[in-house]
């Protein structure tokens, strides 16, 4: 025997990837100790249920902000909250990208998308990054503009309080998707709800600017704007960082030791070799090699696997399949088993 391999769907089993048994094994992951028959949810799909819910309560939440803001802007003139109005605006919209890829990610994996289509999340994570970039060039075209050709504000009472209600909606909103984007494990999801933490911070910014404004300085609103543009940009550089770190599959390096320790804590699992954790969406899948007795039996080589995988299933958060390969321990003088494919592993 030369190895093993075993994958969590269960499929070389036999087993169709939706049957209890999966939904059961899920469910028993983040609730170990319950066997209820309302526990037996399938987690993916109730993370991603989840996470529709945070995009369109936050799309109503800023909706009603951006609006709010934009009626003050038409009567005041105010540069600066037009730049956060558009921000905010724009947040509201990520939505969108957010909701269409929570959607495909509960397709079923196809054959031609073998492993499904969570990565549309990375996507929509792409799109909301140059959502934010667009809207700090918006931003900066018209603070600038109005550096350029100054106008006094009117109506400050009514901006100092569109200001307010931006700082109060968009700090509730990021709170409320970066909890549920960490719950979940939806970088894109994180990313919007930093996008909103800033935009909170830039309404603040706008009612220094009435105040400004307000004591006769005229280009403290333009000024604001421009801050505002600043403040954009660094919720830029820290969204672009995260998504992009997904899109090339990075994760914790934590977590993969935390893999490891829980693997070789197996009985059975003399070594861990190559282990290799990916996203896919907000849902971890690992694969990984463990070394096992050379005179094990092939059913015995199999229920270590298995124990290794339930290990991990248990130590790793929202990890939702594995895939464990076993080799056996050298004997002295044996040839090694891989060397027949060293020639396929040559960069």
């Amino acid at each position: 025997m030369h190895s093993h391999s075993h994958s969590h769907d269960h499929r070389r089993e036999g087993h169709a990837a939706r049957t209890p048994g999966l939904r059961h094994r899920l469910a028993h992951l983040l609730t170990p100790h319950s066997h209820d028959t309302a526990d037996k949810l399938d987690p993916a799909m109730e993370a991603s249920a989840h996470g529709m819910r945070a995009l369109w309560v936050s799309l109503a939440v800023l909706g009603v902000t951006a609006l709010t803001q934009a009626a003050v802007v038409a009567v005041s003139g105010s540069v600066a909250l037009l730049g956060d109005s558009v921000h905010n605006a724009a947040d509201a919209l990520t939505a969108v990208p957010l909701g269409i890829a929570f959607v495909l990610g509960r397709r079923a994996a196809t054959r031609r998308f073998t492993y499904g289509y969570g990565r549309a999340e990375d996507l929509a994570g792409l799109v909301i990054v140059l959502t934010i970039a667009a809207s700090a060039a918006f931003a900066a075209w018209a603070a600038v503009g109005r550096l350029l050709d100054p106008r006094p504000v009117t109506h400050l009472p009514a901006v100092a309080a569109a200001a307010l209600a931006g700082f109060v909606g968009n700090e509730w909103v990021a709170r409320y998707r970066i909890r549920v984007g960490r719950e979940i494990g939806s970088a894109a999801l994180v990313a919007d709800g930093l996008h909103a933490r800033t935009d909170g911070f830039t309404s603040l910014a706008v009612l220094l600017g009435a105040g400004g404004s307000a004591l006769g300085v005229h280009l403290a609103d333009p000024v604001v704007g421009l801050a505002i543009t600043a403040a954009i940009a660094l919720v830029l550089r820290d969204a672009a960082r995260e998504v992009f770190r997904r899109m090339l599959d990075a994760v914790d390096p934590a977590l993969v030791d935390r893999a490891e320790r829980a693997v070789r804590a197996v009985p059975g699992v003399r070594e861990v070799g190559e282990l290799r954790l990916r996203w896919i969406g907000h849902r971890l899948r690992a694969e990984l090699a463990v070394v096992v007795d050379g005179e094990a039996t092939l059913r015995q080589a199999h229920a270590i696997a298995v124990e290794a995988e339930h290990a991990l299933l248990h130590a790793v958060p929202r990890l939702t399949a594995a895939l464990v390969h076993a080799d056996p321990a050298p004997a002295p003088g044996e040839t090694d088993p891989h060397l027949a494919l060293a020639h396929h592993l040559t960069v």
